[in-house]
């Protein structure tokens, strides 16, 4: 590098809003630009000296090290600010190659504070991933929870349950009270819903005035007590329904209930089978004269 060059390379450092760092092969740092200290609250000599991942949380630096090995020259981390707190950063290193030898010398870096940016793509994928009436998961999140959570009933060789809810004649609710009250009423129910599970439950629009309960590690007679639980509850809001005859004029719900295991020896596929018997649970429930709950039990290979 000509002297001209470092000169440009330190005046275009100096006076970046971006953290500008040089190191050897080794990533240990011998330059740190003075932004450092407004953006991460480190001054430069506080950095230098130092191996860049000291500054990268432990989880993230797989991310730099999947990056570097896929020949990618930016990746997004979060960082350790000077107080502890960590901080989202858009880091685009530049390999510097020996100008006689052609061998590589070290890294240019530059790191960008992407905070605003990345929090704005949680938020906009998390919108992507909620009903927009209800603030319930929508049936996309319900569908990459469902396969996710069986996965992992696989891993632990346990089971997992799964609650279909339907609003009993809702159509002629919406009909006789128009489709404000009915919204209304999805958002009480969805509620009500949120309000009887666990944390660790995903309850999901699942279309129309369905909605959908995953229940991990959850045997059939815990998801049959949940969904009696969530019928009552749903009772209890006392929506006037007057074509509901079961319940003197109520809104009600009923609910199908199935359970899976994961065995050695069991021939289902999975999830679809799983989504499959709580939905005909759910018809059975109709069947019996609605607000009520009816279960299904089913015993799926380990390897599905």
């Amino acid at each position: 590098m000509a002297i001209d060059d470092k000169i440009d390379f330190q005046f275009l450092a100096d006076n970046s809003i971006d953290i500008i760092c040089r190191s050897k092969m080794d990533l240990i740092l011998n330059y740190v630009s003075p932004s450092s200290l407004a953006v991460l609250g480190w001054k430069p000599e506080e950095m230098t000296g130092r191996t860049v991942l000291d500054f990268i949380l432990p989880e993230d630096r797989p991310l730099l090290a999947a990056a570097i090995a896929a020949g990618r020259d930016t990746v997004t981390l979060r960082m350790f600010k000077m107080d502890g707190s960590t901080k989202w950063m858009e880091n685009r290193a530049t390999l510097v190659c020996n100008s006689d030898t052609r061998e590589p010398e070290g890294w240019v870096v530059s790191m960008r504070d992407v905070a605003e940016r990345k929090d704005l793509e949680d938020k906009l994928s998390a919108l992507a991933l909620t009903d927009g009436l209800t603030g319930l998961s929508n049936r996309r999140a319900f569908d990459e929870a469902l396969v996710r959570e069986w996965k992992r009933t696989l891993r632990n060789g346990s089971q997992i349950s799964l609650l279909m809810l339907d609003l009993d004649r809702f159509k002629e609710f919406n009909d006789l009270y128009g489709h404000q009250a009915g919204d209304d009423c999805l958002r009480a129910v969805a509620s009500a819903v949120t309000g009887a599970v666990r944390e660790t439950d995903i309850v999901a629009r699942y279309g129309g005035e369905e909605i959908a309960v995953i229940l991990p590690s959850t045997d059939i007679e815990g998801a049959a007590k949940l969904a009696e639980r969530i019928r009552s509850d749903v009772e209890l809001l006392r929506f006037p329904h007057p074509k509901s005859v079961a319940t003197h004029g109520c809104l009600t719900a009923s609910i199908g209930a199935a359970t899976a295991l994961a065995r050695q020896g069991g021939t289902m596929k999975m999830p679809e089978s799983l989504l499959l018997a709580a939905d005909n649970a759910l018809y059975k429930a109709k069947g019996a004269g609605r607000n009520c709950v009816a279960t299904a039990l089913l015993v799926a290979a380990k390897d599905s």
